[in-house]
């Protein structure tokens, strides 16, 4: 056995599973609710604005801009420091949560508003979404 620690890895619900389905074509999905139209992320059965559960799945870009950030300094299960843990704000407008890779973690190098994609990275049963400068080799 190792000594390594694992990285935490999700445990897919049926109301997360086309999420993570996405995830595993390399897609970013998210839902839409049909009545008001609004894009939302995480998933739910029902919008988080209007409470209709006629909504939908969809396709995004996948590219962003980092909203805001911290660096971890601290040891965490299967995580090394520094890393930082980020909000994404994505082009189709919804923010979520991820860490960013692909790039040193340190203010300097982790610009507010930077071009950023998604990648997919394997944890457990699932590819969890993770960002990287837009452009970079994943």
């Amino acid at each position: 056995m190792s000594d390594v620690p694992r990285k935490f890895a999700p445990k897919p619900s049926p109301e997360t599973q086309p999420f993570w389905d996405g995830c595993a074509d390399g897609e970013l999905r998210l839902q839409r609710c049909i009545p008001c139209n609004e894009l939302y992320f995480p998933p739910h059965p029902a919008c988080p604005r209007c409470l209709s559960d006629d909504v939908k799945w969809e396709t995004l870009s996948g590219r962003g801009k980092l909203h805001t950030y911290l660096i971890n300094h601290r040891a965490a299960p299967g995580f090394e420091p520094p890393y930082a843990i980020a909000v994404v704000e994505l082009d189709e407008g919804p923010r979520m949560m991820s860490n960013i890779v692909g790039v040193e973690q340190t203010p300097e190098a982790l610009v507010l508003d930077m071009d950023l994609e998604v990648t997919f990275e394997k944890r457990g049963e699932v590819m969890l979404p993770l960002f990287q400068p837009a452009g970079a080799q994943s």
